[in-house]
């Protein structure tokens, strides 16, 4: 069976022209162009993932190294397309699983700069251009998509406006919170104090109420008491807390329900409570 020309497959999987009668009655009957035509469009979907990225660093010196190995050996040896078109229909049956091993390497790596390289062509320029595509450019075209799947690799590791990790955040001061009167035993949370003086609270199985959570930090001795904020719709918060504030005095971290009612004063309806220690 004669196969379609590798280059045109390419075209095919890019969308950059559409296939004629006698292509999409080979490709419905064969499985090996049909499965590279898929591949390549995986990897091409896959390319266009990158183009969000922007001011990525130079990739390493080795990279461009092996694009001028590969376009050098390619200009100098047989074409890879060409002898694996016209190998006999027996050598083709009996490799086909290495090819395929093969020409899925290649677009892998074709995939993540497909969109970048390619270069889009109107139908007139495609009919006089389409046969020239040879094993070299498509060696280019890999080459240039290794290098950008080695930029891209290097972000990961090295981003130049945060080069080091952000340390975790001191805690100063802790406490688990429980269920607190009649609310159910479920429910529950902690509460973290930060050297930046912020409390983070996480929460969990809160009854729901008609109103909203609001947090105060208690005075257990004297049941003075002040608002730190609101808790909103997820299971954690970060709220600020006054600067200065005594954590021995108020000590007791409290999640009440709360009604929209003008009311500034705590409602009495506590819903967790836990006691700072740190």
């Amino acid at each position: 069976m004669q196969h379609l020309d590798h280059d045109r497959l390419v075209f095919l999987a890019l969308g950059e022209s559409e296939a004629d009668d006698g292509e999409s009655t080979h490709l419905g009957t064969c499985a090996l162009c049909r499965a590279e035509v898929a591949s390549l469009q995986q990897v091409a979907g896959l390319g266009t993932e990158t183009q969000g990225l922007a001011d990525l660093p130079d990739p390493p010196e080795h990279i461009w190294q092996g694009i001028e190995a590969q376009v050098r050996a390619a200009e100098a040896g047989p074409l890879l397309t060409e002898t694996r078109r016209h190998r006999v229909p027996e050598q083709a049956d009996t490799t086909a699983a290495e090819q395929a091993d093969t020409t899925t390497a290649a677009e892998q790596t074709f995939g993540a700069a497909a969109e970048s390289t390619v270069t889009r062509l109107d139908p007139a320029r495609r009919s006089r251009r389409g046969r020239r595509w040879s094993g070299w450019v498509a060696t280019a075209v890999t080459a240039a998509a290794a290098a950008a799947v080695g930029v891209v690799g290097t972000v990961s590791v090295l981003r130049p406006d945060d080069p080091t990790p952000t340390p975790p955040p001191v805690v100063v001061a802790s406490a688990p919170l429980a269920a607190y009167g009649a609310t159910p035993p479920t429910a529950k949370g902690d509460a973290r104090v930060f050297q930046d003086g912020q409390l983070h609270l996480h929460v969990a199985n809160l009854p729901s109420v008609a109103g909203y959570y609001e947090v105060w930090l208690i005075n257990p001795t004297t049941m003075e008491m002040f608002s730190v904020g609101t808790l909103g719709g997820g299971s954690d918060a970060l709220l600020p807390l006054p600067p200065n504030v005594d954590l021995k005095t108020y000590s007791v971290v409290d999640v009440s329900a709360e009604q929209y009612d003008n009311n500034t004063r705590h409602s009495g309806d506590s819903l967790l409570r836990g006691s700072l220690t740190g």
